[in-house]
């Protein structure tokens, strides 16, 4: 992509995910100012104010907005940028998270040489986020997938504090919790008006889930689809057997586990099995809805930078 002059770029750093890697983060800015190029930078101070930044940064300023930080500080940017369509600035990313499913996705360049080339002389992808709507609540833009069932409780119970704390190891922690007070929860999964019946659902924008495993073998983010991975086989034996088959890079083959493409998809509680409290909702990572839950995409793009 060849960037216009003036060459500037925002960005915007989340200093909690940040904190162990700023390292990174600085040979980038200095890669990217010795190229020539102006780089602002801004600290979030709290939840909500990425977007913002994406939302209200002066496109005619910025010809890129780079996150420093993981999946959720990239999902605010997106959501900001979702109804500025091709006006807004090209999104750029340093990627410092837990999991940095979208930098995977995107095959970029964990170094600070490659993250900055990147920057500077990418290839801005157009892709169509996925946006989901429960009620009267907020809609929510998604770069790479909204799920229901154990994975959105697993999120769910993963606080801020325990992520920075532990990083993965939270996760693995509330997985094994959640395995063992397990109950057999089902949900309906209409796909373009199609009922579908499933203990847990993901619905994806991407190939990649948890960082480098493949769930959706033929997602691919420029195509406008959603891909629905069902999880149709219950029970805790069958949850672990799930787990171990993404670990072991396997999922898509496994029996009891597919993946259907559609344009709309609507999640609903069949049975909740005489489980107490809300059915999560997880976006990009976070605890962000509750069912049941329509989703569908955004009508606008946002363009992702991706290596030349």
């Amino acid at each position: 992509m060849t960037f216009p002059a003036p060459k500037a770029m925002l960005l915007v750093v989340n200093p909690t995910a940040g904190r162990r890697r700023r390292g990174l983060v600085d040979a980038v800015v200095r890669r990217v100012r010795d190229e020539g190029w102006t780089v602002d930078t801004v600290e979030t101070a709290a939840a909500g104010d990425a977007r913002h930044l994406a939302e209200t940064c002066d496109a005619a300023r910025y010809a890129v907005i780079a996150v420093a930080g993981g999946d959720g500080t990239i999902n605010e940017v997106v959501n900001g940028l979702a109804l500025r369509g091709a006006i807004g600035p090209a999104v750029g990313i340093v990627p410092l998270g837990t999991a940095n499913v979208l930098a995977h996705e995107l095959g970029l360049d964990f170094s600070a040489a490659g993250i900055a080339r990147t920057m500077v002389s990418g290839r801005a992808l157009p892709v169509r986020p996925g946006r989901a709507v429960n009620g009267s609540a907020q809609p929510r833009c998604f770069s790479l997938m909204a799920g229901a069932g154990f994975d959105a409780k697993v999120v769910a119970g993963v606080s801020a504090a325990l992520k920075r704390r532990w990083g993965r190891a939270a996760y693995v922690w509330r997985s094994l919790i959640e395995t063992r007070r397990y109950r057999p929860v089902r949900y309906a999964v209409d796909i373009d008006g199609v009922r579908h019946e499933a203990a847990s659902v993901i619905v994806t924008r991407s190939r990649h889930y948890a960082g480098p495993f493949v769930v959706a073998p033929a997602a691919e983010l420029a195509e406008p689809l959603l891909h629905v991975c069902l999880f149709e086989r219950w029970g805790r034996a069958q949850t672990l057997r799930f787990g171990l088959a993404l670990l072991l890079g396997r999922l898509p083959q496994t029996g009891g586990y597919r993946v259907v493409a559609g344009h709309e998809v609507r999640i609903a509680v069949l049975s909740d099995a005489g489980e107490i409290g809300r059915q999560p909702v997880q976006i990009d990572g976070d605890d962000a809805l509750t069912l049941p839950v329509s989703i569908g995409l955004a009508a606008g793009s946002v363009r992702l930078l991706r290596p030349a």
